[in-house]
């Protein structure tokens, strides 16, 4: 699944989230996804808070076939910036 993919799959659930704050999923060559508030969008933009994937793990995650702690755990992800939003991402993607 491509990142423009993965993006238009999240849309639904960002929008109804009530989410606030502003995450970058960092895929390195493949893009970004950029989830501001209620809206998701692939170009690039500072955030609140990064985190890096390969994009296969990406769309692991968001299928909720890849648990976000492990992931974290085993160096699948990295987190940069504010982890209380990236903690708070599990009610959008779990």
């Amino acid at each position: 699944m491509s990142v423009q993919e993965i993006a238009e799959k999240i849309k639904s659930r960002v929008a109804s989230s009530g989410f606030d704050r502003s995450v970058k999923f960092d895929t390195g060559g493949d893009g970004v996804i950029v989830i501001d508030g209620a809206t998701v969008s692939t170009t690039d933009a500072p955030t609140d808070c990064t985190i890096k994937l390969s994009l296969e793990d990406l769309d692991s995650l968001i299928a909720g076939d890849l648990n976000p702690t492990m992931a974290f755990m085993t160096g699948k992800i990295k987190v940069e910036g504010d982890m209380t939003v990236a903690m708070a991402l599990s009610q959008l993607i779990g």
